[in-house]
């Protein structure tokens, strides 16, 4: 027997050590199953409703909740549970779009106010400063005073309400990110302040704008449905939930359920974006380490 074969062999290496799967936190989780639903719903929702949601039958107005109407009907015989999953479709394209345009118009002037500074800076926000002076309630009013109320007109309003939140945010993000080394290079290296804004500093700042997107569409769904709850929104016969709110006032006593489908359905919504906002700060924050 030679000496190498009385070699002993070497012990088999141990394996290095899996790392934990970054678990998605809870509120994130809750978040998505809350929302979930209302999403088919707001897609599915004209589809999914057993009755036209405009459909009048005095002869079964102001019934309670049973088998064939499973939320009741209202004073005019309307399917409170058709309304209701019509008015998912209405309030959620309502936050949306109204999120949509105020990114569409404080991004840009956040960056440019952040980016360019000085006078350019200052026009900005002084102009943000006169628009947030108001509540968003009036600021939203006086919007839609000067012409006849529309669902439209009442998205569009309540995006200009949330243009200067958004131009704030995004012009404190922008400041901080002129002082990276990043920036100064791109500067040094000649590019165009366009491609700075948008090739530099953008894809930076869409995390926090991500987790604010989340919160401007609640805002915005509760201020939706306060001017459609005053008649200045949504108008009759839509099923904004807002409108249906307002339209029950009169018989809260007599048929409570009128009122409180729309209002559990808002508040669901109002709970799961909240959830969903408060996950997603979580899991992008980059000082987050943990899945809690």
């Amino acid at each position: 027997m030679t000496a190498a074969s009385q070699t002993p062999a070497a012990p088999p290496r141990a394996a290095p050590p899996r790392s934990a799967p970054k678990r998605w936190p809870t509120s994130l989780v809750l978040g998505i199953a809350l929302l979930a639903p209302l999403l088919v719903v707001a897609v599915a929702g004209p589809w999914l409703a057993p009755y036209p949601y405009d459909e009048m039958n005095i002869m079964s107005r102001l019934q309670p909740p049973g088998p064939d109407f499973w939320f009741g009907t209202d004073e005019y015989g309307r399917d409170v549970f058709s309304r209701t999953l019509v008015g998912t479709t209405n309030s959620l394209v309502m936050g949306v779009a109204a999120t949509a345009i105020s990114l569409l118009v404080g991004v840009p002037l956040g960056l440019v106010a952040g980016y360019g500074r000085g006078r350019t800076d200052e026009i900005i926000m002084r102009c943000m400063d006169v628009l947030m002076s108001f509540p968003p309630i009036l600021l939203g009013i006086l919007v839609l005073a000067v012409t006849p109320p529309a669902l439209w007109k009442a998205v569009v309003a309540i995006g200009i309400v949330y243009v200067p939140q958004v131009v704030r945010l995004t012009r404190a993000i922008t400041l901080e990110l002129m002082q990276e080394e990043f920036i100064t290079a791109a500067r040094l290296r000649g590019e165009s302040t366009a491609y700075i804004l948008f090739h530099e500093i953008l894809p930076n700042i869409w995390p926090p704008l991500a987790v604010e997107s989340s919160l401007r569409v609640v805002f915005a769904i509760l201020l939706g449905a306060a001017l459609s709850f005053i008649g200045m929104g949504a108008q009759p016969p839509s099923s904004d939930w807002g409108l249906m709110i307002s339209e029950a006032r009169p018989f809260v006593e007599q048929a409570p359920w009128i009122a409180l489908c729309p209002g559990i359905a808002m508040g669901i919504t109002v709970i799961g974006i909240n959830l969903l906002g408060d996950g997603l700060r979580a899991v992008l924050d980059p000082r987050n380490t943990g899945g809690h």
